[in-house]
């Protein structure tokens, strides 16, 4: 069977993917040891990977490494969330999942590398397949109903064969849409993106950051001398979730200037790589002194100190 092949050095990938003809589909996996959804695509692609017999030359290679020991490689990928997963062939992305949902990462390898051999006997079950049931009870061969089934009825047939008919009465209040909650999300998204003059959406606190792109974003702005509003979205589901619709940014961190989007970390970098003053109406403090602003402007229920 195959296996996931653990790659430490930047070297060690190259000379890995030039080692393989154009033919092989290269799955990469990007994780870093203090996520804990990285600990579950290392199992979603072990036992992928044990689907596969080793042939030669080999059709499907399965590697992993460390996102931010390796930055080259993950910012040549594009990488600002993990776990995150690429397929390749002859140099070529073919697709890129983030997340660590089991059914879409099978879904992609199968749709690229084709099915394993022993796919669904342990680890992941394998996709089902839904057969529409026919309606035996509801009407006979020639159309009409069946024994028993009274006209919006149950008639003998019982329960099982009841169909609410129209002039029945409703048994249930109809649901509430939930147009108003929307609203409601995007009127508080709104106000939170102004809460600063620079507002960072991120996973933990500034001097407790919860993943490596937020802790890298929070030392540029330091570093800019900015003074910024935070928000950890760790604390918030319902402000995690309603950011990616509203921002049409699926991964953190998120930044907010002015009120409006700036992006996520590699647009940032790119923006100060271009223009080194992208943040000069923002700077409050002297270059590499910059750090969370007021109080007032911590949107999030822990208290944040200055």
């Amino acid at each position: 069977m195959s296996t996931v092949e653990e790659i430490t050095s930047e070297n060690a990938f190259t000379t890995h993917i030039s080692s393989l003809p154009p033919t092989t589909t290269i799955i990469i996996s990007f994780h870093t040891p203090w996520a804990a959804p990285c600990a579950q695509m290392s199992l979603i692609l072990k036992t992928l990977a044990s689907s596969y017999p080793p042939q030669t030359p080999p059709t499907i290679s399965f590697v992993s490494l460390d996102a931010e020991a390796l930055p080259e490689v993950s910012e040549s990928y594009e990488v600002t969330a993990v776990p995150f997963l690429v397929i390749q062939r002859d140099g070529k992305v073919l697709e890129k999942v983030s997340g660590s949902d089991a059914a879409k990462v099978r879904a992609a390898v199968e749709r690229h590398a084709g099915k394993g051999g022993n796919t669904g006997k342990v680890g992941l079950p394998p996709a089902l397949e839904v057969t529409r049931r026919e309606d035996d009870g509801a009407k006979d061969a020639t159309g009409t109903k069946g024994e028993g089934e009274a006209e919006g009825g149950g008639g003998e047939g019982g329960l099982s064969k009841y169909a609410p008919g129209a002039n029945d009465p409703k048994t249930a209040p109809e649901m509430s849409s939930t147009a108003g909650q929307k609203e409601e999300l995007e009127t508080r998204l709104r106000e939170l993106v102004k809460a600063a003059p620079v507002m960072l959406f991120m996973k933990g606190t500034p001097s407790a950051p919860q993943c490596g792109f937020s802790r890298t974003i929070v030392g540029m702005l330091r570093e800019q001398g900015v003074r910024y509003g935070f928000f950890n979205i760790l604390a918030d589901e319902e402000v995690r979730s309603g950011m990616k619709t509203f921002s049409d940014w699926p991964t953190f961190p998120q930044l907010y200037a002015g009120g409006e989007f700036v992006g996520g970390l590699d647009i940032v970098k790119e923006e100060l790589e271009s223009n080194p003053d992208f943040f000069a109406d923002y700077v409050a403090a002297p270059k590499g002194k910059g750090g969370m602003a007021a109080p007032e402007d911590q949107k999030q229920p822990a208290t944040a100190s200055t």
